[in-house]
């Protein structure tokens, strides 16, 4: 059974970003914010990868690509905050969440799944204007009828 084109790129985008944040953590770099906020290189290669798919199929509806994109990213962000969930309560639980907290501007001292849905919430957004972007700049390359 093949899967869809938007759960096969959705966990891409978690390979991507599992393996990205690992190698912070092995190299000890995972303290730095800026080196963090490049894992939407993995959103925008994996939503890419989607509407790319799609054009070639011969599916160029501006929504149905849009939906297809979005629910790609939709995958991959929720598969990288379970997988940073399950990862939490294997290094402590909420005696490691102050750890990956010093980096980010969080007040007081955040529950894992307070950290997590913040996290959830951050990476939604951020998968919608990854996908605007890409879908914005993709329709430009289309004739207009």
């Amino acid at each position: 059974m093949k899967l869809p084109k938007e759960l096969s790129n959705g966990f891409l985008i978690f390979l991507g970003i599992a393996v990205y944040f690992l190698v912070l953590s092995i190299l000890g770099l995972s303290n730095l914010f800026y080196l963090r906020l490049l894992n939407v290189i993995f959103i925008f290669y994996g939503v890419n990868r989607t509407i790319q798919m799609n054009t070639k199929n011969g599916q160029n509806d501006f929504v149905s690509n849009g939906v297809s994109a979005m629910a790609t990213a939709v995958v991959g962000v929720s598969l990288s905050v379970l997988g940073l969930l399950i990862y939490i309560y294997a290094r402590g639980g909420d005696a490691f969440v102050p750890l990956l907290a010093e980096s980010f501007l969080f007040g007081g001292d955040p529950s894992v799944p307070a950290y997590c849905i913040s996290l959830l919430f951050e990476g939604l957004a951020s998968a919608v204007i990854v996908t605007l972007v890409l879908m914005l700049y993709t329709n430009n390359k289309y004739a207009v009828d």
